[in-house]
């Protein structure tokens, strides 16, 4: 049985780790699309778990060789697992039951659709969710799957529009991207990351670069002209490539997608592009947020062209205005106390400096507190000059020890005290003399300092892919129930 056939209506699909935002999403995808979905997972709690339950799909929350029955077409499982750790994936190996990754079966689901896939170090969830609601409005027949729980997809990580395209956010880490078929990707940004597996720049550029060469004769690479990495790429793909189009986006770009003007006010960034009558606002923070609308727009336009000659720049404008974001992505918890919390996963340095200021533009009297949890040791060592100056638009800043990934092997020294010392070498106390960094090993141990610090008319966001988000929402839920004024104190 070919694996396309094993995703058809009726196969009977197992997900191991089936509460994993990819894993979920695809199960969510497979659905309902009539696939007989079941998985497994740990017993902690995750956002998708109400997804799950919402749409009946049982799942246990414990791994035993016994939940492989007879009947299952094939099994899917998150990176984490393995055959030799896992009792499940033993016993489908032990059965003669295809066994597949996560990013594998991504691939073999995108091989039958007219298929995009979104790429970069950072950037492509919010890409991936924008291209998402303008293709509901531009009314083309897609599915999208997106790396986070995306508020206008009703906080689930899939919208399914059609059978016709599929666009998703996929990947670089361990080049998992390798196994999508696109017609056309869309590249936001290429720096060095994942040091695990691309010790340095150069691997990592070769990684994206071998994905856009999948690209088809007529594809379109469309890509961020203001990022080095992704020009790089893209001028070798067109050496290579002749036949792929090249569609620039981004203030430095030529043609239609060019932003020829951006503005910030009243919590709204506003900005034009080219080739589109009329200005678009947003209303997330982050000059970069308009590089990520733009691309989603060019993709959009595209498609609508294909798909109906035509497209109303109207439309765009009102679904992009309405766009709330993702999960962890400069995400407002809320207000409390007169001071609003935020929480988002930027843990790469360009991405943390770009976010904060956004953020600092459009909050400009709040005072900016930042919890910061670096997210591996082999990242925080490769670019630990870059991080000790990502932070500079934080007035106060909480630094903890490195969130470590089992995946990794790193043997040098560098620790989250080591990254404290070294942004502390490029900061200078305030003119009243308190205190503008402060190290905590531990999150938690961030909250009482906290209580004695943030006051009203602040602004205080946890940042980075650890675990210390449960801070702010324990301080936000401590706010609220402490305090009873719900003015606005901009």
């Amino acid at each position: 049985m070919g694996t396309v056939e094993m995703f058809r209506p009726g196969a009977s699909v197992y997900f191991v780790g089936i509460k994993g935002t990819g894993v979920c999403a695809l199960a969510e995808l497979m659905h309902q699309a009539g696939v007989s979905v079941s998985g497994s997972d740990t017993p902690e709690v995750f956002y998708t778990d109400a997804i799950l339950q919402t749409l009946k799909i049982p799942y246990h929350e414990n791994f035993d060789a016994a939940h492989i029955k007879d009947g299952v077409s094939v099994v899917i499982h998150s990176a984490a697992y393995s055959a030799e750790t896992n009792p499940e994936l033993a016993e489908a190996a032990r059965r003669s039951i295809p066994v597949m990754k996560y990013p594998d079966a991504l691939g073999c689901w995108s091989a039958g659709f007219d298929s995009t896939g979104i790429c970069g170090v950072h950037g492509k969830t919010t890409t991936t969710a924008m291209a998402g609601v303008l293709m509901r409005a531009a009314g083309i027949p897609a599915q999208i799957l997106a790396g986070s729980a995306v508020m206008n997809f009703g906080e689930k990580s899939t919208l399914n529009l059609g059978n016709k395209y599929f666009i998703a956010e996929t990947c670089e880490y361990r080049r998992h991207f390798l196994s999508f078929h696109p017609k056309r990707i869309i590249l936001t940004a290429v720096e060095s990351d994942h040091q695990d597996c691309f010790p340095d720049y150069e691997s990592i550029r070769d990684a994206f670069v071998d994905y856009c060469r999948l690209l088809p004769d007529g594809g379109e690479l469309i890509y961020c002209a203001d990022d080095p990495g992704a020009n790089e790429v893209a001028a070798i793909i067109e050496k290579e490539k002749s036949k792929v189009i090249l569609v620039p986006y981004g203030f430095t770009a030529s043609g239609d997608y060019i932003i020829t003007s951006f503005n910030v006010e009243n919590k709204e960034s506003a900005f034009t592009l080219a080739g589109i009558p009329g200005a678009f606002k947003i209303r997330i923070p982050g000059r970069h947020q308009a590089l990520n609308a733009a691309a989603a727009l060019a993709l959009t336009v595209i498609l609508a062209k294909k798909e109906y000659g035509i497209y109303d720049p109207a439309v765009l404008k009102s679904a992009l205005v309405d766009f709330e974001g993702s999960k962890r992505r400069s995400e407002i918890l809320g207000e409390a106390g007169g001071v609003i919390f935020m929480d988002d996963y930027g843990h790469h340095p360009s991405a943390i400096k770009t976010s904060l200021a956004g953020i600092k533009s459009f909050y400009p009297s709040r005072r900016l507190i930042v919890s910061f949890m670096p997210h591996t040791y082999t990242r925080t060592s490769a670019l630990l000059e870059e991080f000790a100056h990502a932070f500079n638009d934080a007035d106060i800043l909480f630094l903890h020890k490195i969130y470590a990934s089992a995946r990794e092997k790193y043997s040098g020294g560098v620790t989250g005290k080591t990254l404290s010392e070294r942004i502390a070498a490029n900061r200078s106390a305030a003119s009243s003399g308190a205190e503008t960094l402060i190290y905590t090993d531990e999150p938690e141990d961030a909250f009482e300092p906290l209580c004695k610090i943030l006051k009203p008319g602040d602004l205080f966001i946890t940042v980075g892919a650890g675990n210390n988000w449960p801070l702010g929402k324990k301080l936000f839920d401590h706010y609220k129930s402490v305090s009873s004024d719900g003015e606005n104190h901009d």
